[in-house]
């Protein structure tokens, strides 16, 4: 009866652990660079646990961000990425590692074509103040922005942004640094390009999210992300990106006239001291 005992549990602890090694992972849709980006990323973090395997999930549409933010709650995604800010920081569980570097928060401006002549001439943040900016209006920019003075015009779908920009209803469209090239590709119907000379700077960390309570997944993917950081896969990973490659060649950054405004949503505990987890400016 005991030799039948222990064969029994042997077989639970067996049993358990196959179950422990498949954990199913739902995510939003990444069928663009920049998600793609995100996506590599949490599955390169998830690449150093050793106990588990993971099963990466898609869902059959993209979600707007307030979506976004409803099906991480609900347990509908388990994993999420987003420029961070106070609100999600306490409504979700944030890894705080930089999945761009802080290159999020370096913005440049997708504009109307043939209106780049508008742009040279501004050398102020109060010169900049006339002109208005597009954003998504649930999104953390919008209220940097705003605090900044900057005038927004905003929208719920991003992809109406295109069109409201082509239509004149605003001036221009700042957007990550790897963001807009691809964009404007994206959009070739419209009649849009990138500006030439400007580039607005605040801290904005896009990071990976899951819910409150999943804190052996936080875990996972912060030791996975820091181990990276450590053994240069997270750098190699970055610089070598096509996209992000292309964009600063493209970008040139150095060359730009540079405005900072703050960000006064992060938390006072982002790890702004990590100089691991940042791109610097030359």
């Amino acid at each position: 009866m005991k030799y039948l005992s222990a064969i029994l549990l042997v077989l639970i602890f067996i049993s358990g652990s196959i179950q422990a090694k498949n954990i199913n992972i739902k995510h939003t849709l990444a069928d663009v660079p920049k998600e793609k980006y995100q996506l590599g990323l949490l599955k390169l973090a998830l690449s150093y646990d050793t106990e588990n395997t993971y099963n990466f999930q898609s869902s059959a549409t993209a979600f707007t961000q307030s979506k976004l933010e409803s099906a991480l709650e609900s347990k509908q995604l388990d994993v999420i990425w987003l420029g961070s800010n106070k609100e999600y920081e306490k409504r979700f569980r944030a890894i705080r590692v930089p999945l761009y570097k802080g290159l999020l928060g370096h913005r440049v401006f997708i504009i109307k074509q043939g209106q780049q002549a508008k742009f040279d001439t501004i050398n102020s943040l109060d010169a900049l103040k006339q002109l208005k900016a597009g954003q998504g209006r649930t999104w953390s920019d919008t209220a940097i922005l705003q605090n900044a003075g900057l005038p927004v015009v905003t929208t719920n779908k991003y992809e109406n942004l295109f069109y409201m920009l082509e239509g004149e209803r605003f001036d221009y469209f700042p957007r990550g640094v790897h963001e807009p090239w691809s964009e404007v590709i994206d959009y070739a119907e419209l009649d849009l390009t990138v500006e030439d000379k400007l580039l607005l700077i605040y801290p904005l960390p896009a990071y990976l999210f899951v819910h409150k309570n999943n804190i052996q997944l936080a875990d996972k993917i912060e030791a996975g992300l820091l181990q990276a950081i450590e053994d240069g896969s997270f750098d190699d990973y970055f610089y070598n990106n096509p996209m992000i490659k292309a964009v600063l060649d493209k970008a040139n950054l150095a060359e730009r006239t540079v405005f900072r405004i703050k960000n006064p949503n992060l938390p006072a505990d982002t790890p702004f001291n990590d100089d691991r987890l940042w791109y610097k400016l030359k």
